[in-house]
């Protein structure tokens, strides 16, 4: 529900609720003008608890030198609101400190205007200050506490759940990186070495035994293609080397291209958008390795299949290698290097797609043109600032409060209390037969015998009287007035 809806209808029950004073009194009647004043005052304090909180604890007090209890009920729920926003402990304590005081003050200036006893006076205003203001009060600013604290830990949650991820990726990046520098130490070495022997083996073969040149020319080609891919598996890990600087931009693709049509297949490349070289190393490592793996699928199975390579460079990068149909029969291939590729391209959060396309092969990867961290695609590399620490305090008092509790306790009370007083003005007897009218004694009488049997009867049209209605006669009523101190002085029938 909307919160102005919600205040205007807590403000039009208020508003309402002490009205019936006019109709049934709680008490000795008193003048018309100071009931609907009052009324329109605890209706306003209802909206102004939430934009005025201070004011609005402190203003409920003046309600208790008028005698109209249903307006005074309601500033339970005033206060409860209006102490949910105070923050500070030390001044909530002062208010209702401030409060107490001013609400015994009216209070007694209330109470020695109708010539209460003072027990009578004590007994009252310990009720209101007990359960119509700490009560309320204390409830209102633990349940307003609470939210905030609730917010700091979600906020803490989420920041040990960031910190948990973000160290778990260090530590898979952290290992990757020694795999990496491991296999850069000892299999690079190894694999020069062999590639030096292998250029000298085939130079000496070439003088002394032609017949071996081939397989020694293998041999050498095997240990380049061995070196490449260990550089390729490096760029997998996260380490960088030298000969990938260039990888997948526009000059790379063209020596790929240049060199598969050096080994006689027919290839084009079409290259549409801006050049790569800015690009994310990983981005261009993808567009390097897609078209490298398709221009080798096809020498192994279409070397006489017309070939077209296309790179379009936009909002992402679209790679695609189309080849035709071919005169030789197509092998079974291990799709190894597919699947590499299709992990490669989702690894940086882009899609892959190979397949048969009319009578060739087609392989397309979509590429994002700023790709993902690597496997932790919603870990950023910084940790934002921690929340404010826990503190043991913190944690109980909620829980000691029992999530709202006390503020049943705090509410149930005074709504119980403007209850009952409501369903004694409404259904109070409010009648006498006439008997019991002239069997009531002036100056002997007091006007709680009358309220305790009779009821509180209705606001007559003098001053500090009340009139019952003739239980025996519908055209009389009789009119009872009491003097300050609450004994009858005066009784009289009146016409209807």
């Amino acid at each position: 529900m909307n919160v102005k809806v919600r205040d205007g209808l807590w403000m039009a029950t208020a508003f309402l609720l002490a009205l019936v004073t006019l109709v049934a009194p709680l008490g000795r009647p008193g003048q018309w003008w100071l009931v609907v004043a009052s009324a329109v005052w605890a209706a306003a304090l209802v909206p102004m608890s939430a934009r005025r909180p201070t004011w609005a604890i402190v203003l409920t007090a003046p309600l208790n030198a008028v005698n109209n209890l249903l307006a005074l009920a309601p500033t339970s729920l005033v206060i409860f609101r209006a102490a949910r926003s105070v923050r500070s402990q030390g001044r909530l304590w002062a208010l209702i400190g401030v409060t107490a005081v001013l609400q015994s003050a009216f209070g007694a200036l209330y109470s020695w205007r109708a010539g209460d006893d003072p027990l009578e006076y004590v007994l009252g205003t310990g009720f209101t200050v007990v359960f119509l203001l700490v009560f309320p009060a204390v409830a209102g600013w633990l349940i307003g506490r609470r939210k905030p604290l609730t917010q700091v830990l979600m906020e803490r949650n989420d920041y040990l759940e960031h910190a948990r991820e973000l160290t778990a990726s260090t530590a898979r990046s952290a290992t990757r990186a020694h795999i990496a520098s491991e296999m850069h130490d000892m299999l690079s070495h190894r694999l020069r070495q062999l590639t030096a022997h292998a250029a000298t083996l085939e130079r000496s073969a070439a003088e002394q035994a032609p017949e071996l040149r081939e397989q020694v020319e293998l041999i050498r080609k095997t240990s380049v293609v061995a070196m490449d891919e260990l550089r390729e598996i490096l760029g997998v890990l996260g380490t960088s080397t030298d000969s990938d600087e260039d990888a997948g931009t526009r000059a790379d693709v063209e020596r790929l291209v240049a060199a598969s049509a050096a080994a006689g297949v027919s290839v084009l490349l079409d290259w549409t958008g801006d050049d790569l070289s800015d690009a994310d190393p990983r981005l261009r490592r993808a567009v390097h390795r897609v078209v490298r793996e398709a221009l080798t699928n096809v020498h192994k199975h279409a070397p006489s299949a017309r070939t077209r390579v296309s790179v379009h460079v936009a909002d992402r990068v679209r790679v695609e290698v189309v080849n035709g149909m071919s005169g030789e029969p197509r092998g079974a291939g291990t799709r190894r290097g597919l699947i590499g590729l299709e992990e490669r391209v989702a690894l940086i959060g882009g899609t892959f797609d190979a397949r048969p396309s009319a009578g060739g092969f087609r392989v397309v990867a979509d590429l994002p043109s700023r790709p993902v961290v690597q496997e932790e695609k919603g870990v950023t590399g910084t940790v934002v600032e921690a929340p404010p620490p826990i503190t043991a305090e913190v944690l109980t008092v909620p829980r000691v409060v029992g999530g709202g509790c006390l503020a049943a306790l705090a509410v149930v009370p005074a709504i119980g209390t403007a209850f009952v007083l409501l369903i004694v003005a409404v259904f109070g007897r409010g009648e006498m037969s006439r008997e019991e009218f002239d069997g009531l004694q002036v100056s002997v009488v007091h006007e709680e015998e009358i309220t305790e049997t009779y009821g509180f009867g209705v606001a007559s049209d003098n001053a500090g009287c009340s009139r019952y209605h003739a239980s025996d006669s519908d055209e009389i009523d009789f009119e009872l007035c009491f003097d300050d101190y609450g004994v009858l002085d005066a009784k009289k029938e009146l016409a209807r």
